[in-house]
């Protein structure tokens, strides 16, 4: 991308984890001011702070990704801040493995499918318009994913696998007693999983529909295992604290949220990550120096007419005609 103009990246949710160092790594590169999309603006700004962010090169916005009336105001506190949007990364998400009985989005989805899936749909639709006027040559739509949604990778064996059916609880617009994407019984793992997949799936539909016509290159990245995250604040105290070893010391996945962070930036801005379509992977085994690789997604990520159809049911429901 140019180097002689400022361009502006949105990352949502960078109060932590990964976001927020995708947003220091970014912050960094001198020509890039980045929007820190995100619910809680005194902990995004007291974040940006205690990493050292430079105070010229960001802008704290509100955004509650659950809300799709919030994603519209965002949208249009955005365009009157007069800014180009070259590159959007999605990224904030919620995983709540410990819940009993689903909570419910104000617009009444199950949480994770709101936040990590919905939300981010219609923010993605909406910024298009925004990415096709861009100041650079190269704007970029990035999707974080991650290996759990791939039950032929390590990651994604464990059970409860995704699997998103017929996309029977879309169909019923998550109404009682729907709140699983297949319509099955509520469990707070899969429904994580499951709206991870329609992420990938979003992704390449964006790709199919818009790359060519706008020049945008859409992809998706899985940047290691950031075992450390907030992303695992809802689960047991034991598990958060002996998931960073087994990472570390057993599988040899474990990638530090920095680390992270610097992958989400390169694939925001250096050239070699132009390809459009593409999921980005380090693999599973962290070598030094290791280099990326385009990795193949899972059978039902890869699913053309089920993308399409998870598409037509999305719109619906966050109100786009």
């Amino acid at each position: 991308m140019e180097q002689d103009q400022q361009l502006t990246v949105v990352i949502t949710g960078a109060s932590s984890g990964v976001g927020l160092q995708a947003a220091k790594a970014l912050a960094e590169r001198e020509q890039w001011h980045v929007v820190m999309a995100c619910r809680n603006l005194e902990k995004a700004e007291n974040a940006a702070k205690t990493v050292g962010i430079p105070p010229d090169s960001y802008t704290i916005m509100h955004l509650d990704l659950a809300s799709l009336e919030s994603v519209r105001q965002f949208v249009q506190n955005f365009r009157t801040s007069g800014n180009s949007l070259d590159a959007l990364v999605c990224n904030a998400a919620i995983y709540m493995p410990l819940l009993k009985e689903p909570l419910r989005s104000g617009d009444g989805y199950e949480l994770s499918v709101a936040t990590n899936h919905l939300g981010h749909f219609l923010l993605c639709n909406l910024m298009l318009e925004d990415l096709k006027k861009s100041s650079s040559s190269e704007p970029r739509l990035v999707i974080l994913g991650t290996v759990t949604h791939n039950p032929k990778e390590l990651g994604g064996k464990i059970p409860p696998r995704p699997d998103l059916g017929d996309l029977k609880g879309f169909e019923a617009g998550f109404k009682q007693p729907y709140s699983m994407i297949d319509g099955k019984k509520f469990e707070p793992v899969k429904a994580y999983k499951d709206s991870k997949v329609c992420n990938v799936l979003t992704m390449r539909e964006l790709h199919r529909r818009y790359h060519e016509s706008t020049g945008i290159t859409f992809n998706s990245l899985y940047p290691g295992c950031v075992a450390t995250t907030a992303l695992f604040r809802d689960h047991y105290p034991l598990f958060q604290k002996l998931f960073p070893l087994f990472q570390k010391y057993i599988t040899g996945g474990f990638v530090s949220e920095e680390e992270a962070g610097k992958r989400v930036a390169a694939v925001v801005a250096d050239p070699e990550y132009k390809q459009s379509g593409a999921y980005w992977s380090w693999g599973n085994r962290q070598k030094k120096n290791g280099k990326s690789f385009v990795q193949a997604v899972s059978p039902e990520a890869s699913d053309d007419d089920k993308a399409e159809r998870l598409w037509d049911l999305s719109t619906k429901l966050v109100g786009l005609t």
